[in-house]
């Protein structure tokens, strides 16, 4: 069965950070989205209220298109108390204790 998130439908918001670019709240939990250094790792990796739930290459079709610029911003404290959880995890792995050291993909 696949994770429940897959078939939500998110209403994205821009953060104003590179490395975590979209934020929504979805069903009283907040989701952020880390772009990863693609294709050495998965494209992206959601995080549901910091944890991280799982990566994945594509984003569903009900997840519409997440870097589209059309979507609205956050304001800035805003996009700083949802990002705040999930600050420590800029490199990829590091949710889970071995984040990425090649200087070449995360570096």
């Amino acid at each position: 069965m696949p994770p429940q998130e897959l078939l939500a439908r998110p209403q994205w918001r821009r953060t104003g950070d590179t490395r975590f670019p979209v934020a929504a709240t979805v069903d009283g939990r907040s989701w952020v989205l880390r772009l990863n250094s693609f294709p050495d790792h998965p494209l992206w990796t959601l995080f549901v209220d910091g944890a991280a739930r799982f990566d994945t290459d594509s984003t569903p079709p009900t997840w519409g298109k997440p870097l589209n610029r059309a979507h609205p911003a956050l304001a800035a404290a805003t996009a700083e108390e949802i990002l705040a959880p999930v600050r420590d995890f800029v490199a990829y792995g590091s949710e889970a204790g071995t984040p990425c050291d090649d200087p070449f993909c995360c570096g």
